[in-house]
């Protein structure tokens, strides 16, 4: 289920997971490791800054290659 509506350069935790390639739950996993941070939204349904979690998959596409 999607989200209230989201500010321009932000993403759902649905939306995030998928650029990810990780379920909620490994989502909620790299959130609470200290990964990623939550950007605003609700606690039940938090929403993900653009920047960071592309930054993020570009760190985990580069720890895959090496």
């Amino acid at each position: 289920m999607e989200s209230q509506i989201l500010r321009p350069g932000y993403l759902t935790a649905h939306q995030t997971a998928r650029v990810l390639g990780v379920s909620l739950t490994g989502l909620r996993s790299i959130v609470h490791r200290g990964q990623l941070a939550r950007a605003g939204g609700t606690p039940r349904q938090p929403w993900y800054a653009v920047d960071d979690v592309t930054a993020l998959a570009a760190e985990r596409s580069a720890d895959r290659a090496a």
